[in-house]
């Protein structure tokens, strides 16, 4: 018999619906659903410039953040060229590469589940148009460091685009904890992607945003599609950059969760890593894969790399709860069993 899944853990959503007013701005925007929204969205791109303090020409909006990566490869990659990229990493980097017909080179992550930065650079050949770097890194939660990151973009050739993926940035609270924004001026080659999927909660309604030189944001804003931006999720990101302080908020007890999962993992003598996303990341030779069936029996549904790690999604107090409770029946079978 199938167990239904009561805890949906896999996807790192936010475990949090939209605030009531976000679903009152939506509400009130799908009286309009009839009408085509803007043919390219330059209110909400104004919006999200002021936001972050950069002038309009230095931001690009998508579907979502995979949906600005994808222009950018579309604006700078030609066929045959090659998308640096650690590995494991999120699925996504290697099929985008795809369908600009450019070849995937993945880089095995360090024994410590950190992007190894000087294989990434070491991979690079003549044909290499975009390195990718995930910060904070999905799935291991791992961190590139501001003088690290420094270092790294230093050593790119101008002619490659970084594309340093900072989807969970809200969820790090780690002192060196790069400000990529103040490093655009110094690396026009640099794109930042942000995404409102994780933090913001509104992973369904699909807007991302890209910060980065005006030469190339002009780029990839020429791949961008008409009506691209629907206007249900033009006004719930709207009704979210006013609501920041309610947010934050919500962060904070995302972050608390996952710092009591990492302890609680760890005193059940999981090794736990740090992490600075908003998961939490147990790698082999723990009994992950074990662990992932244990998981599930109990309606937990976890991202499972077999043989590899089990990345958990911070869910609310009852999720995690029935986190510690399945797994802490691992190891007390497993202590049974060896006795």
């Amino acid at each position: 018999m199938d167990i239904p899944v009561l805890h949906r853990l896999a996807l790192n959503e936010s475990p949090y619906p939209p605030l009531p007013s976000v679903r009152e701005a939506m509400r009130r925007a799908v009286v309009e659903a009839h009408r085509y929204p803007p043919f390219h969205p330059d209110d909400l791109t104004e919006r999200i410039a002021a936001w972050c303090r950069v002038t309009p020409d230095r931001v690009a909006v998508g579907s979502g953040s995979v949906g600005v990566a994808l222009q950018l490869l579309q604006a700078v990659v030609r066929p045959g060229d090659t998308v640096v990229h650690a590995w494991r990493t999120f699925d996504a980097y290697p099929l985008l590469a795809g369908m600009v017909r450019a070849r995937p080179v993945p880089v095995p992550l360090s024994p410590d589940g950190h992007q190894d930065l000087g294989a990434l650079l070491a991979a690079f050949d003549h044909r290499t148009r975009v390195v990718v770097l995930c910060n904070p890194h999905n799935p291991t939660g791992s961190l590139v460091t501001a003088d690290a990151l420094s270092a790294f973009l230093r050593r790119v050739p101008r002619h490659v685009t970084v594309l340093l993926d900072e989807a969970y940035v809200e969820f790090a609270r780690d002192t060196g904890l790069p400000d990529s924004l103040a490093l655009l001026d110094a690396h026009p080659n640099l794109l930042v992607l942000r995404t409102f999927s994780k933090a913001y909660g509104l992973a369904a309604l699909r807007v991302g945003y890209g910060l980065g030189a005006s030469g190339l944001v002009e780029r990839i804003r020429r791949q961008q599609l008409p009506f691209g931006i629907n206007t249900v999720a033009t006004a719930a990101v709207q009704a979210s950059l006013r609501a920041e302080s309610e947010l934050r908020l919500r962060v904070d007890s995302v972050v608390a969760e996952r710092e009591r999962l990492q302890r609680e993992l760890a005193s059940l003598g999981w090794r736990v890593r740090p992490g600075h996303a908003n998961s939490v990341w147990l790698a082999a030779p723990d009994p992950i894969d074990a662990g992932a069936t244990a998981l599930a029996r109990a309606g937990v549904q976890a991202r499972h790399y077999p043989g590899e790690g089990l990345r958990l999604t911070v869910g609310n107090r009852n999720a995690n709860d029935t986190v510690l409770t399945a797994l802490a029946g691992l190891r007390a079978h497993q202590g049974a069993a060896r006795t």
